[in-house]
């Protein structure tokens, strides 16, 4: 099973999400965004398999939206651009599993990638 966690080591949400995962026997292909942001065409393909738009998954705490998205109306071709500009906004983490895609907040929904699965 091809498993790919987009990751941030200093977010324990991450931390406790990876966990989860190598509990179920996985070593999934570990992305750390921050350092590898995705393309902008990766991007919007994770939102897609989220079902959400770039704003849904933003860091709305980051000094980062405050300054390059908060009261600004972007198309979603902008955001994600911006987003892939400044990583630091994406929500962490996402982990991809085949066709299907999860938000690991709580860490627990990884879990929904593996259960449909068996």
């Amino acid at each position: 099973m091809d498993v790919t966690i987009y990751h941030n080591p200093r977010c324990s949400k991450s931390r406790q999400a990876l966990a989860l995962i190598r509990e179920q026997g996985i070593e999934p292909e570990i992305v750390e965004y921050l350092k590898t942001p995705p393309d902008a065409a990766e991007l919007a393909r994770l939102l897609d398999m989220l079902c959400m738009q770039p704003e849904e998954l933003m860091r709305r705490g980051e000094s980062e939206y405050s300054e390059h998205f908060k009261g600004r109306e972007l198309s979603r071709e902008q955001a994600i651009e911006r987003m892939v500009r400044y990583p630091k906004v994406i929500e962490r983490p996402v982990v991809v599993c085949g066709d299907r895609a999860v938000l690991g907040r709580p860490p627990e929904n990884v879990l929904s990638l593996f259960q449909a699965r068996f």
